[in-house]
């Protein structure tokens, strides 16, 4: 198990690099210059205090120096923690940014994920096992799945906030409040998550449903449940070792589902205007700010990174098979 699990992070360094390459490259093959739209805020400013400023900027930034030398510069930054400092924020840095919308994100994405997981893969084994629930119910799982998470999040907000006004329209927390701890403040941040939250849970709870029910039919109809009802064995007994097979692909689809799921929150943050990682990706793009941009997919590919490498353990407990081809390889 060492040997696999040092491949494994050996195969996650190579591919954490060469994604921080490529988040590196993308912001400066965008179109615009970050350092004048900053100072083309400044309104009253004569254009030999305006050059002074996309100078003193250009130099704080490091944009001054040749890319190689800004490439260098960037790893060197990287391993000691420093994401650099935020154009849209002003010379913030990127690092306090992130941290402070991280928390939303993760609200988000935390429950949806693993609340969809279980609640799809426990849908779709019932329906496997009940005719009336698969010709009924399960339908509107290809419904979800097959719905993008914008337009859900736009259906919603329609109908849940416009419509019947159950649930606020956008933000995090009301505009009259400040973040404290008090009831107040917590119930209105609950109220505000709801939507985005049932966005991410119902597109991806229809996919783990279907996945689910076609993976026990499957497993149903194959040898080693036939040999078993032909020894006798109990429908329960059948039915439970179809289940943990079944549960297997699903795992391996929890990894292939994280990154989709990441794309989803930053699309429904934006619609809602949901103060996580999407709705500052947002104003990033808008702010060409590179080191924003750098900063916030650096999170996701740690996070995606890390949660697959947590799959890939959890693999190797679940299936016994796995560990059984690692003695016999190491043998």
């Amino acid at each position: 198990m060492r040997r696999y699990f040092g491949r494994k992070l050996l195969t996650y360094l190579m591919t954490f690099f060469v994604a921080a390459t490529i988040d590196w490259l993308i912001p400066r093959f965008m179109p615009g210059d970050p350092v004048a739209q900053l100072v083309s805020r400044s309104n009253g400013i004569s254009p030999e205090q305006a050059k002074a400023l996309v100078d003193y900027y250009t130099r704080l930034f490091g944009l001054d120096k040749p890319l190689p030398v800004q490439y260098l510069n960037f790893w060197n930054s990287l391993i000691h923690g420093d994401l650099g400092l935020s154009v849209y924020g002003h010379g913030t840095p990127v690092t306090d940014m992130i941290m402070a919308a991280v928390p939303y994100t993760l609200a988000l994405l935390i429950p949806a994920i693993l609340l969809s997981w279980w609640a799809g893969n426990t849908f779709g084994a019932m329906a496997a096992r009940r005719k009336w629930l698969d010709n009924t119910a399960l339908p509107v799982g290809y419904v979800l799945t097959a719905t993008p998470y914008m337009w859900l999040a736009l259906v919603l907000s329609f109908v849940l906030a416009f419509s019947f006004r159950l649930f606020p329209l956008s933000g995090g927390y009301g505009f009259n409040l400040e973040p404290t701890f008090t009831w107040l403040f917590f119930t209105d941040l609950v109220a505000h998550w709801v939507l985005p939250f049932l966005s991410l849970f119902l597109v991806q709870f229809g996919g783990w449903a279907i996945g689910m029910r076609n993976m026990i039919i499957y497993e149903l109809e194959s040898d080693y449940s036939r040999y078993l009802e032909a020894l006798g064995a109990p429908q329960g007994l059948i039915r439970k070792y179809a289940f943990r097979n079944a549960m297997l692909p699903q795992i391996t689809g929890l990894a292939l589902q994280l990154g989709v799921v990441v794309s989803g929150s930053l699309v429904t943050e934006i619609v809602f205007s949901y103060p996580g990682v999407g709705h500052l990706v947002f104003a990033a793009i808008q702010s060409n700010d590179y080191f924003l941009l750098q900063g916030i997919f650096m999170f996701i590919i740690i996070g995606v990174l890390l949660a697959n490498f947590i799959v890939d353990i959890v693999y190797v407990v679940v299936d016994p098979r796995t560990r059984v081809a690692m003695r016999g390889g190491t043998a």
